[in-house]
């Protein structure tokens, strides 16, 4: 494994595509992309048994390719274009992933990992299917979508419990391998026109992952599971010269493991966790607004310039970055929940010149 020096690799992709008319209302595009992942050093790889530790280990020096994946990635999309102004697509699409996020929920500040694809780590896949409606109201003043979508993963990549993260050099040993499933559905609801404009969105999902030699086998939140996820952008033209917007940003908080007990063997207190992501972080939202004021346009001039004032965080949202359970200082058999928050509200005022 790559872990406590620089690992290369080198990624190729040849595809290919084309859409084709079969009727007057229905229409198909379908393509194919061939993906190739190869190793190359310099680097040390080290191989493991059946218990994944390790038993040996390769060196190889500066340029040598010494592993090599390939995917076949097929598209295919068919529209139906009910009248002018709304239409049904349904697609499938498959995509390969060499490089993976591996993620442990129950660290005490997010510890985030990215894998290569190596001889021990295969390259992650997933099928989607999805079918949505799309239609446009009022002369394209507005437009409403609507998809739901499907995906099964192929090769995921997660920490078995309690995994030995910091200045371990056999991090893959750590990895177990297996499957996950998500679906949903996102809508969209957008303004195009006018001095008032804007959109709202909204996405129902759920990702779930099984690996054998996690939770006992059973099925599992992904670290990516949140099921609400809403945004609104409004902007408003106050004169020609004088903008306004705003954004508010809702999304369930994202699972995570916590302690739910202990045990005392001797001396020491040992933490008993809950299930592999059977908690969530708090609920994430903020608001954020911004002014523009824009120059004067003047015939001739060959630059323009604006200034703008905008607030992030306007009501002063303490969204959790990290929950740590600390021991009281007076009694260290106490222990109680401590968030941590980066940003509060944040005004900025920038001035650009173009």
């Amino acid at each position: 494994a790559f872990v406590l020096t620089a690992a290369s690799a080198l990624e190729h992709s040849l595809y290919a595509t084309d859409e084709y008319k079969i009727t007057d209302k229905l229409s198909v595009k379908y393509g194919l992309r061939l993906a190739i992942f190869q190793n190359i050093g310099p680097g040390t790889y080290y191989s493991y048994d059946s218990k994944y530790k390790p038993v040996d280990s390769t060196v190889y020096a500066k340029g040598d390719i010494f592993n090599t994946y390939s995917a076949l990635e097929p598209r295919l999309a068919f529209i139906y274009r009910v009248n002018g102004f709304s239409s049904v697509k349904w697609s499938y699409s498959r995509a390969s992933q060499f490089i993976t996020l591996a993620q442990n929920s129950t660290a005490g500040t997010p510890l985030d990992i990215w894998f290569p694809a190596t001889p021990n780590v295969k390259p992650q896949t997933a099928d989607q299917f999805a079918l949505g409606y799309f239609r446009n109201f009022a002369q394209n003043m507005y437009e409403l979508s609507a998809e739901i979508y499907y995906k099964n993963y192929h090769d995921l990549i997660d920490f078995r419990d309690h995994a030995q993260l910091f200045l371990n050099p056999y991090l893959e040993g750590e990895l177990r391998i297996g499957k996950g499933y998500s679906y949903g559905i996102e809508t969209l609801i957008r303004k195009n026109q006018g001095r008032f404009g804007g959109w709202i969105s909204y996405t129902y999902s759920r990702s779930f992952r099984i690996v054998p030699e996690i939770n006992g086998g059973k099925v599992y939140n992904s670290p990516y599971d949140k099921p609400h996820n809403v945004n609104v952008v409004a902007s408003y033209d106050v004169t020609k010269r004088i903008s306004t917007s705003i954004t508010w940003i809702y999304a369930t908080g994202l699972p995570v493991t916590f302690p739910t007990g202990r045990a005392v063997i001797g001396n020491a207190i040992i933490p008993i966790y809950s299930e592999r992501n059977a908690y969530r972080m708090p609920d994430y939202h903020r608001l954020d607004a911004s002014i523009t004021l824009r120059g004067k346009e003047k015939t001739g001039r060959k630059w323009q310039s604006e200034l703008n004032l905008s607030v992030y965080n306007v009501y002063n949202r303490h969204n959790a970055w990290a929950i740590n359970f600390i021991s009281d200082e007076t009694d260290p058999n106490i222990k109680y929940a401590e968030k941590t928050y980066l940003f509060a509200v944040i005004p900025s005022l920038t001035y650009n010149i173009k």
